[in-house]
């Protein structure tokens, strides 16, 4: 069952969004509801149920279609994101594709129809924001996806007639950023067809990674969003510390943390990666040394493309 808080949004003043989109950007279909409510996810889809704000007023719902090949979706939603937080917008929700629950999530929200609006359930993004407005409440959320040449941006907002959703295709246009391939890494993907990520930061017995940046993540989402056809692997490897069930277990869990770091950080769609663990079984150095043991416990990325 969904849960809801429901809220009555009363008269604003000077209320309109202001939204600068891209100059390659056009408007597909825009949809204004006089006296309607919209129920605004504010987490991720769960069996238990998924938690939303609900607005009643006029709701007003966009889509814009992006002209620009191999943009991710996280290029599209950053300077979106930025032009609203600048207007007193306050982020309460932030979640991508399987985080917020894929499917069942996409299928439990609001979404303008096809061919207006395109959801790729293994790549798109979801934003709900609110800003306070002389002590009234306003909602606003976006959803992103993208196909392999066009970027889908949907916008809806629930506020009072007369305080619509401006939006221009004013700003500059944007491009998918082509990112420069450290040789090592790619060379060894494409000629050998694995590579160890061995500046990645792991502890006896953690499956967290470490805080900060590791130049091997940023290599290896160069190369995969250089290259959209090519799938990898990541595969855990501990020490031998422990049961190997537990190793196993342990080692996937780690693996799982890097695929989330790439696809949350450096916005790397989820379709291109799995997470797998091998526990101690497949070592690179001695466990009778500390320093053995540090260099077994490591992420490797192996290619699983066949092209």
């Amino acid at each position: 069952m969904i849960r809801y808080i429901a809220l009555l949004l009363m008269p604003l003043q000077a209320a309109a969004v202001t939204l600068d989109m891209p100059a390659n950007a056009t408007l597909a279909v825009e949809e204004v509801e006089g006296l309607g409510s919209y129920a605004m996810p504010t987490a991720p889809w769960s069996p238990e149920g998924m938690p939303v704000l609900t607005g009643t007023g006029e709701v007003r719902s966009q889509a814009w279609h992006v002209d620009a090949a191999g943009i991710t979706t996280l290029q599209l939603l950053r300077p979106l994101e930025n032009q609203l937080v600048e207007d007193g917008f306050e982020v309460l929700f932030r979640c991508t594709d399987d985080g917020c629950g894929g499917f069942d999530f996409r299928f439990s929200t609001d979404v303008l129809p096809a061919p207006a609006m395109h959801v790729d359930l293994g790549d798109f993004r979801f934003l709900a924001l609110q800003r306070d407005v002389d002590g009234e409440i306003e909602l606003l959320s976006i959803l992103v996806s993208r196909s392999s040449s066009t970027g889908f941006v949907q916008v809806i907002r629930v506020g009072t007639a007369g305080s619509s959703i401006v939006a221009e295709a004013d700003a500059p246009a944007v491009r998918a950023v082509t990112p420069t391939i450290t040789g090592d890494l790619a060379q060894s993907l494409e000629n050998v067809g694995r590579f160890i990520l061995a500046d990645l930061a792991f502890q006896t017995g953690s499956a967290q990674l470490g805080e900060g940046t590791f130049q091997t993540l940023e290599d290896l989402a160069n190369y995969l969003i250089a290259n959209p056809n090519r799938t990898v692997a990541l595969v855990g490897h501990t020490d031998t510390v422990g049961s190997l069930d537990g190793n196993i277990a342990l080692s996937k869990r780690r693996a799982g943390s890097v695929l989330e770091r790439l696809v949350t950080a450096y916005s790397v769609p989820r379709r291109q990666l799995e997470a797998e663990g091998m526990g101690y079984l497949a070592p690179v150095a001695t466990n009778l040394t500390e320093e053995g043991r540090e260099t077994n416990r490591r992420v490797e990325v192996i290619i699983t493309s066949t092209e």
